[in-house]
């Protein structure tokens, strides 16, 4: 009997060992690609010309690291306030992220790429294969690929190792959704709380997750209907919501501390509505031109909840002005959306990432 029960553990020990072990490599050679990128890509960030992510979430991170808090030593974009000014534009989970390693590193870029790399070279096939194990329980070899395909994606290799939020945020994108997808098939309150945390993370990487998360959330209350098991599904989305509200309420009094005003998080939102639907683009989306910001609003001396508020305004009203340029804006960018070839106007390395990633998964992406 003990022979029996020592093989049948044995077989159930080398069975968990074939599972695990091509996982354990596919991260490996994630890990080693994106390692390969952060060296290539290495200790500096594009000069403060017209800001580009890297180099605002940069110098952001190094001036918090400073003790200087959430502030620029110069004025900045969008806004232009001036040096000192604190502000809330930026992502602070990312900047609090990348200032912590600047403070044990002190400001090197590369440090903050190469831990940057070894976590999402991590988590993100990790994530992926997590996910689709929900949906494919009982085929480990889909879950296998879909880590595959989160490894070996160019795109997915090169912003692992920038100093932007895209990584992090893909990864909490799909754990809300695997945390999701746990809860519908049993609320119980430990899978509610890691969905709470899961989107209260994500939102402070990006906030405009917040609208899709009302989305998964009445899915979630139809999934508790159909189910008969409503109540505990309400009980449950209490929970995720009220950790989702603890998680940005910090940030939300820290807001109303600087400015006097209420700013749910971020003051992104209203500039992006703006430059996206601006008349400079016409009926054709410039994806790479950033809308100027209007020069009347400097001499205000607005604060930013109220600069925010107004871009927001105005992004509107271009809409409502004029809704049929709107409408053939807003089907120019589809082009942008599906653009997989080579363009004059990107660098070689962003060239070739877009050809053997989106290019290539595309077809599959159709199918």
């Amino acid at each position: 009997m003990e022979t029996m029960s020592t093989k049948a553990n044995a077989n159930v020990f080398l069975s968990h060992w074939t599972r695990a072990l091509p996982l354990a490599l596919l991260l490996v050679v994630s890990v080693v690609m994106r390692l390969g990128v952060a060296f290539y890509l290495g200790d500096e960030v594009p000069p403060p010309v017209n800001a580009p992510d890297d180099t605002s979430y940069s110098y952001l991170a190094e001036r918090w690291a400073d003790g200087y808090g959430f502030s620029f030593d110069r004025p900045w974009y969008p806004f232009g306030k001036p040096a000192g000014y604190p502000t809330a534009h930026w992502s602070f989970l990312y900047t609090l992220y990348v200032g912590s390693i600047y403070a044990v590193s002190g400001p090197h870029p590369l440090a903050a790429r190469l831990v940057g790399a070894v976590l999402g070279g991590i988590l993100l096939p990790l994530m992926s294969y997590r996910l689709t194990r929900h949906l494919f329980p009982e085929q480990d070899r889909v879950s296998l690929i879909a880590a595959a395909c989160t490894t070996f994606y160019a795109f997915f290799i090169l912003y692992a190792a920038r100093l932007v939020t895209e990584t992090f945020f893909v990864v909490g994108v799909l754990w809300v959704l695997e945390r999701g997808l746990a809860l519908a098939g049993r609320p119980i309150t430990g899978r509610a709380v890691t969905l709470g945390l899961a989107l209260g993370i994500t939102t402070l990487l990006r906030q405009s997750i917040l609208p899709w998360a009302v989305v998964l959330f009445v899915w979630l209350l139809w999934t508790g209907v159909c189910t008969k098991r409503f109540r505990r599904m309400l009980g449950a989305l209490a929970i995720a919501g009220l950790l989702l509200v603890l998680t940005i309420l910090p940030f939300t009094s820290r807001n109303y501390v600087v400015y006097d005003d209420f700013l749910l998080l971020n003051s992104n939102a209203g500039y992006a509505m703006y430059s996206a639907q601006h008349p400079m683009h016409g009926t054709s989306f410039q994806e790479f031109t950033a809308a100027p910001f209007p020069q009347e609003l400097y001499e205000q001396n607005l604060n930013e909840p109220q600069l925010d508020r107004e871009l927001m305004r105005r992004g509107i009203g271009y809409v409502l002005d004029d809704p049929g340029r709107y409408l053939m804006l807003s089907l120019s960018r589809v082009r942008d959306y599906f653009e997989f070839w080579p363009t004059s106007d990107t660098t070689l390395l962003y060239n070739v990432g877009r050809v053997v990633s989106f290019g290539l998964f595309l077809p599959f992406m159709l199918y």
